[in-house]
């Protein structure tokens, strides 16, 4: 093509040089032509290539007081009310868009979400033009927030040590979650993002007996507008947010709300920061010494982590990404089932027994479920559904790492429902607590690790 193009420029100057006819001229240049509108068509396309925009929301997830909504995570509360609140609970969204492309990233700081809650939230968007494929969201896995069977329509089992299905609290989290999204939405502008992970080795820990593998990654994003003003920023850090009790009834975000103001504070210009957890199904914090009530220790742990994902932030510098991908793979289930430890454990906790345990797996965990994956440049986010243990999640991101060749890849724990923890098999072999409230025997966290990484193959 350049040949031609320089061979066409050689006989233009030759016929004007020697007066020639201007009909040998006009005769290439015409037989040429196809290929110059090819050509000049194609720099048109590269030229033109899809600009990466994205837009930020946020509202306030915490229920009034009056609708008497009870906190998850813990059986021995009995499904009483929240008494008050410590402090704001969120739910906070990231829509990006590229061309035809488009993804909602969304956090919230509760514990989980059960099965047939994100359908419902789809059902709201179904103006928007979003598919189940292209939004994700990634539970904080706070302990003093909203409890995730209360937002579970499945939930008929009027058990007030596994939790009681709440209906209008269901509609208002299932409204507040529409509403982000389609603000968030609204008014897309240009940015640029980028990634970067460092290790923290002493903040977290394996709570497993005998266990010592836990995940030292703090991966942080900064989402730019491309005056350079911050849009967002996210978090993801692998630890139970478990600094409250049973006995703590006030709502609260729990370390990773202070984690996420901090951030702010820090960071100003009106910036949201989000965080979401990793693999956390055996990885507990490491507590501050010597630092009062369970509120101050939350408290202190969470800011701490924020300087230090704040002090990331600084030094990551945004730039335009080609990579913007999301995909989705489906996994069927194994027998739903639980282990022989579940009501030394789990079913004393939950008050269960082998009479109502087959109608609760059959009722509140399904048979099928699904792993979604997002790529922002080097950041990759696998969406687990499941609290999944740290051997599992460290070898799901070596894998999707080799695979994409992404330099920052994440669990996104927990995401989109709650299935049930994931253990090795050895580990599910041994038992313990997170074994008990396992509800799919030995092969579920190789499954789940294969699921992530094949979702993670079709990101392109």
């Amino acid at each position: 093509m350049v040949a031609q193009l320089m061979s066409l420029t050689l006989l233009f100057c030759a016929c004007t040089y020697n007066g020639m006819n201007r009909h040998l001229l006009a005769n290439a240049l015409w037989r040429l032509m196809p290929t110059l509108l090819l050509v000049i068509a194609m720099r048109g396309i590269a030229d033109e290539s899809p600009v990466l925009r994205a837009g930020v929301a946020r509202v306030n997830l915490t229920p009034p007081v009056e609708m008497k909504a009870a906190l998850g995570g813990y059986g021995a509360r009995q499904s009483k009310p929240a008494i008050g609140v410590h402090d704001t609970v969120w739910a906070k969204a990231l829509v990006l868009a590229s061309g035809e492309r488009k993804f909602a990233l969304v956090t919230a700081d509760v514990l989980a979400f059960p099965p047939q809650f994100k359908a419902a939230v789809m059902q709201g968007l179904t103006s928007e033009g979003l598919g189940a494929d292209q939004v994700m969201l990634l539970p904080s896995h706070t302990h003093t927030s909203i409890d995730m069977m209360a937002l579970h329509p499945g939930n008929v089992f009027g058990n007030r040590q596994l939790g009681i299905f709440h209906k209008e609290l269901f509609q208002r989290t299932v409204e507040q979650l529409v509403k982000v999204i389609r603000e968030a939405g609204r008014d897309l502008v240009p940015v640029v993002p980028g990634s970067t992970t460092v290790s923290v080795p002493d903040r977290n820990r394996n709570r497993r007996p005998g266990l010592t593998t836990h995940d030292t990654d703090l991966i942080v994003t900064r989402v730019d507008r491309t005056n350079g003003q911050p849009m967002a920023v996210l978090v993801n850090w692998t630890a139970h947010p478990t600094f409250m009790d049973e006995e703590d009834m006030l709502f609260s975000g729990d370390w990773p709300g202070h984690l996420q103001r901090t951030i702010e504070a820090l960071v100003g210009q009106g910036v949201t920061a989000m965080f979401y957890n990793g693999a956390e199904g055996d990885q507990s914090p490491v507590p501050p010494a010597d630092c009062g009530s369970n509120w101050e220790r939350a408290e202190r742990y969470g800011r701490e982590m924020g300087i230090i994902a704040w002090r990331t932030w600084e030094k990551i510098q945004p730039k335009a990404v080609e990579a913007f991908a999301y995909h989705t793979a489906t996994i069927a289930l194994p027998k739903r089932q639980w282990h022989p430890d579940f009501m030394k454990t789990g079913g004393a906790e939950y008050g269960l027994n082998d009479a109502n345990m087959q109608a609760f797996v059959e009722q509140l965990v399904p048979s099928e479920t699904r792993s979604t994956c997002l790529r922002l440049g080097e950041l990759v986010i696998l969406g687990v559904p499941a609290e999944l243990a740290a051997q599992l999640g460290l070898e799901a991101k070596v894998k999707a790492r080799q695979t994409t060749g992404a330099s920052c890849v994440t669990i996104g724990g927990l995401a989109n429902e709650w299935i049930s923890y994931a253990l090795p098999a050895a580990e599910y072999a041994k038992g313990g607590y997170e074994a008990s409230v396992s509800f799919y025997g030995e092969p579920l966290g190789a499954i789940l690790v294969e699921a992530a990484v094949r979702a993670a193959q079709g990101l392109k």
